[in-house]
């Protein structure tokens, strides 16, 4: 299942967000979204974890939990619609 983790305080690390939500089963990947050109990051991400049921409990148990004096945000990813409006070239 892809989660995502948003009200981030910037200076949270993937290292810091593998560690908390493998307390609840496999962490397969971690994706912390960061602004092109500084590098910052923009307050949320994305983790996915192989097993649903393993997933489930980490939302229940992290979401609006504290870390780093933000109020978490986790649920799980909303599949991405593909816009079926054609964009034309600029020229």
């Amino acid at each position: 299942m892809n989660m995502y983790i948003g009200n981030l305080a910037f200076g949270v690390t993937e290292e810091e967000l593998k560690e908390l939500f493998s307390q609840y089963g496999e962490v397969a990947s971690i994706s912390l979204v960061k602004d092109r050109f500084s590098g910052q990051s923009k307050g949320f991400g994305f983790i996915e974890m192989p097993s649903n049921s393993e997933a489930d409990k980490a939302i229940k148990a992290l979401n609006k939990m504290m870390l780093k004096n933000r109020e978490l945000k986790v649920n799980q990813a909303e599949v991405k619609k593909k816009d079926k409006k054609r964009r034309r070239p600029s020229y």
